[in-house]
């Protein structure tokens, strides 16, 4: 099924010349720009680790962005239910996330539960395409686009992040400031991570009820994933197993062939583990916000046309760079696209994250 066939490479050879140096040039590029990179230091005290990428942002539209985030997303019945919570899910929320909330809350002169519904908010709508892939020469790559439908209010938010421990860079993601958790993030040399939204109803009386059973977010498992796991197989174990919140899918990439893999996440545990398996051809994984064992919706299909773009660049030429132009492909890039991020576990120099914006956006 993902084999190149025999119209790919004409089809290529007219779309990658529209792409060509989008990974070394995006900055200089119509609708994409490079991130602001900000080092948040672990030995830091919870609450002061976020104040270095503050201070680089007006507070008063930072503090606008989140309560216009809280109101756009969150139904008018969860905010007395959450104030009631907020006492008691003080003692059940994750460390030190919550401490880092309630630092950003102090800057920002915002309540703690205005800040916690905020965090909670981004969990539900990151609709996304993640593809991990191995080349002809036994390298992982791993790729995503990331998709809100308030995009608009994030791209000038989003920032890369070195979260460094003793000295040295421990793991490094993407955000949103204000957001403590991480959709995308690399552990150097050992293995990256992203996650993609799996729909399944977004019922805030049971994530409350999740929260109180001490149940994880599902942006600070991958965050407490990087920081903590030490192989590619620890990080699937964990991002299979631990209990979260909301339904999700886990992308992991790793350093050795065939370490990629696809998590489809209920909430206590994998429903689905699917692998990479170049040996019987499958040398790439696409996941969107739909089971790979299903259809996709007509609607949504951006499935097809990753799969088609990976084709016709066959895995020889596979590259972050090819990966970057493919994930830059109308409608696997469209007009919810907050930011595209390459990476490779082996090569973390060459983390990339481009914000791409929409012309009306740059007005």
């Amino acid at each position: 099924m993902q084999a190149p066939g025999p119209l790919a490479r004409p089809w290529l050879a007219l779309l990658l010349p529209l792409l060509a140096g989008a990974l070394g040039s995006a900055g200089s590029l119509p609708g994409s720009l490079a991130p602001p990179r900000f080092n948040v230091s672990l030995d830091a005290a919870p609450e002061q680790r976020w104040l270095p990428v503050l201070r680089h942002y007006d507070p008063d539209l930072l503090r606008a962005t989140l309560q216009r985030v809280i109101r756009d997303r969150v139904p008018l019945w969860v905010y007395p239910l959450m104030r009631m919570a907020v006492e008691k899910l003080e003692r059940t929320l994750q460390q030190p996330y919550l401490d880092e909330i309630r630092g950003l809350c102090k800057v920002l002169n915002l309540s703690l539960d205005d800040c916690v519904l905020c965090n909670l908010a981004y969990e539900s709508s990151a609709f996304c395409t993640s593809i991990v892939a191995q080349d002809s020469r036994g390298h992982i790559f791993h790729g995503r686009n990331l998709d809100y439908d308030f995009g608009h209010m994030l791209r000038n938010l989003t920032v890369d992040v070195q979260f460094i421990r003793n000295g040295q860079i421990a793991y490094t993601g993407t955000t949103f400031v204000g957001y403590v958790g991480l959709w995308t993030g690399q552990s150097p040399h050992r293995f990256t991570i992203s996650g993609n939204e799996r729909d399944k109803g977004w019922l805030w009386e049971n994530v409350i009820a999740a929260l109180f059973q001490k149940h994880s977010l599902v942006s600070w498992l991958i965050r407490s994933t990087l920081s903590e796991s030490e192989t590619f197989e620890a990080a699937v174990f964990n991002l299979a197993n631990t209990p979260l919140i909301a339904n999700v899918y886990y992308i992991v990439g790793g350093m050795s062939p065939r370490e990629g893999v696809v998590i489809t996440r209920n909430r206590k545990g994998p429903e689905d583990i699917w692998p990479l398996e170049p040996l019987k051809g499958l040398w790439f994984l696409v996941e969107t916000n739909y089971d790979h064992w299903k259809q996709v919706p007509k609607k949504d299909d951006r499935r097809l046309p990753a799969i088609k773009a990976l084709n016709a660049t066959g895995q020889a030429d596979l590259s972050l760079e090819t990966l970057f132009q493919i994930l830059s492909i109308e409608p696997i890039k469209n007009n919810n696209t907050v930011y595209t991020t390459v990476m490779s576990a082996a090569y973390p120099d060459k983390y990339t994250t481009k914000i791409r914006f929409r012309k009306s956006d740059r007005k």
